[in-house]
């Protein structure tokens, strides 16, 4: 899979978020205001794999388009299980 800008840009999003929790921890700032943060990177690591299966799974269906009915059943349980498996 090519993992364009985007995709890595928010990866860069989420290491400076994660940087800022542990210097949160460093600086022994609040424990709620560091669970919110920690909360925060979770979502944004929730919706990026989000966004990397569905990306997967579009270019799957049309590679499984040339090769059939089956594939394409294979292909798309192979999203699925990757979502689950995230979980």
């Amino acid at each position: 899979m090519d993992y364009n800008d985007q995709i890595k840009n928010r990866v860069k999003r989420i290491e400076g978020q994660l940087r800022g929790i542990l210097r949160m921890m460093e600086e022994n700032k609040d424990c709620k205001e560091v669970i919110t943060q920690l909360s925060a990177a979770r979502t944004a690591i929730d919706r990026t794999i989000g966004v990397i299966v569905s990306t997967n799974l579009v270019d799957c269906v049309e590679t499984a388009n040339n090769h059939g009915a089956k594939s394409m059943e294979k292909l798309v349980k192979e999203a699925v299980d990757l979502l689950v498996k995230s979980r």
